[in-house]
């Protein structure tokens, strides 16, 4: 009997999902937009309702492409974005929409909880950031206590769509350290972090890991959707996580940047290694015994999408097409990346982006190669703070929206001055990653057995001219946050 695997990704900006035969071939692929609200400055919420109902879109979308296939699916694995605190009350009722891992709001409480906790960055594997779930949770309480107080389940983004298809409050080890309630190096949940913020082990899901069965899709939804009555739901992982797992980075050293939304530098790890004062986060893999180091960045290809639209721009492929064009190395234009502030190697929520160095004959093709560039610079700064940690790469593999412009990839090379790798199922990413964890959840295969590296389709090598001259224009991009780093915050 023909054995298929879905994964789905519960991204910030859509869910994707996809299903994958036992040869790991694709065979269909969906993606639903996802609205996102900002009601306040610093703050970034999301209805849980919207995921789910964008779930049911995006698995009729899947149905209808492949049929057949999507009847044979015996497991779904799940993968999202991390961070997001979803509350539920005594009744799994939703209590207020969900605070996100780009939300800044919780900057004071991280102050507090580290201040509670001076080894927080040992125990969860990096220092409070507002990113975190944990110090949302010290907000709630101060700022809306009326809702803090009715909590009985913190949950995550992904977790919530795991509820939703299968009534079971779980996550698994990738995604919980992502909340700072994680001890890393005995992967449970830590009482002393838990206390910190009010919270109780009985609030916390259960814990399973990324390639373990976590339940099964609810009868009624089986029916509904035309599925098997016993499909399993893998524990998947955190976005981050799950791309690891899907082009292969889950042995020692295995290397890669992602290139969506938000921006990582991911080394995967047979040990735990903290290094909190890089703010680095050291995190359990999607994959027993395993963690990984990671360069988080809140601005990646979301740049490019911004600035499109400020500059009018209908094609981002044609725009990039022109700078292609007009590209003559290393431009004059720098760009701070930090539209919702940043995480590595700043921890600041008050960084903004910033155009500096223009004049009358700046055009749109600069404008637009400075936000290029920009983006490349963070993800070298972020390569110096993993080499702090004592981190090393050789070489790197690229994933996500970014890795579709050339251009982009030939600057990214030169700025990390690392060859870069891109795969042939690079654009699949964590969702494909969430379905090879479905897979592992129910044939007993080995990790490295089904989680190999795919294709490599080209190797883009820094070229010595840009290394050069980025490593010039990159000093200049620090150089200029540091200097702006207070006024950021006035």
């Amino acid at each position: 009997m023909t054995r298929v695997f879905a994964g789905i990704d519960v991204g910030t900006s859509a869910v994707k999902a996809l299903l994958a035969d036992e040869d790991q071939h694709v065979v269909a692929e969906a993606s639903e937009a996802l609205p996102i609200s900002r009601p306040r400055p610093l703050w970034s919420e999301q209805d849980p309702e919207d995921w789910w109902r964008v779930v049911g879109k995006a698995m009729a979308r899947l149905k209808q492409a492949a049929p057949d296939s999507f009847a044979s699916v015996r497991a779904l694995g799940l993968s999202g974005q991390m961070h997001g605190a979803v509350l539920l009350d005594r009744e799994r009722a939703v209590l207020r929409p969900a605070i996100l891992w780009n939300d800044g709001r919780s900057y004071d409480e991280c102050r507090v909880l580290e201040q509670k906790l001076p080894d927080l960055g040992r125990i969860a594997g990096v220092p409070a950031m507002p990113g975190f779930t944990a110090p949302k949770l010290l907000w709630l309480a101060k700022h809306e206590p009326h809702v803090f107080s009715r909590v009985r389940t913190v949950m995550l983004p992904k977790d919530y769509v795991r509820f939703r298809l299968s009534g079971e409050i779980a996550t698994d080890m990738s995604d919980a350290a992502g909340t700072l309630w994680l001890d890393e190096a005995t992967r449970a949940w830590s009482a002393p972090v838990l206390a910190a913020t009010g919270l109780t082990m009985e609030q916390m899901p259960r814990l399973v890991e990324g390639s373990d069965p976590s339940g099964t899709l609810r009868p009624d939804l089986a029916r509904e959707w035309g599925l098997p009555q016993d499909v399993v739901i893998a524990g998947g992982g955190g976005d981050a996580a799950a791309g690891a797992v899907g082009i292969g980075a889950v042995s020692d050293g295995d290397a890669f940047v992602s290139l969506g939304t938000s921006g990582q530098y991911f080394v995967s790890m047979d040990a735990y290694r903290p290094f909190p004062e890089a703010f680095i986060h050291a995190f359990c893999h999607a994959v027993p015994d395993h963690w990984y180091h990671m360069a988080a960045m809140l601005n990646g290809a979301s740049c490019l999408a911004w600035a499109a639209k400020l500059v009018g721009a209908q094609s981002i492929d044609a725009l990039l097409a022109r700078v292609e064009a007009n590209y003559r190395g290393a431009g004059q234009i720098v760009f701070l990346p930090y539209l919702t502030g940043e995480r590595t190697p700043h921890n600041d929520p008050y960084a903004r982006g910033v155009f500096f160095g223009l004049d009358v004959e700046a055009s749109t093709e600069a404008l637009i190669q400075s936000v290029l560039e920009g983006v490349a610079f963070s993800f070298a700064e972020a390569q110096d703070c993993l080499a702090m940690a004592g981190t090393r790469v050789d070489r790197v593999a690229a994933i996500g929206g970014g890795t579709r412009s050339p251009l982009w990839m030939r600057i990214l090379a030169s700025a990390i001055d690392k060859p870069v790798m891109l795969y042939r199922e690079g654009a699949a990413g964590p969702a494909f990653g969430a379905a090879r964890l479905a897979r592992l959840a129910v044939t007993g295969e080995s990790v490295r057995e089904v989680c190999k590296a795919p294709p490599v389709t080209e190797v883009i090598e820094p070229e010595a001219p840009l290394v050069d001259a980025y490593r010039s224009a990159g000093e200049k991009y620090r150089r200029l946050y540091r200097t702006l780093r207070e006024e950021f915050r006035r």
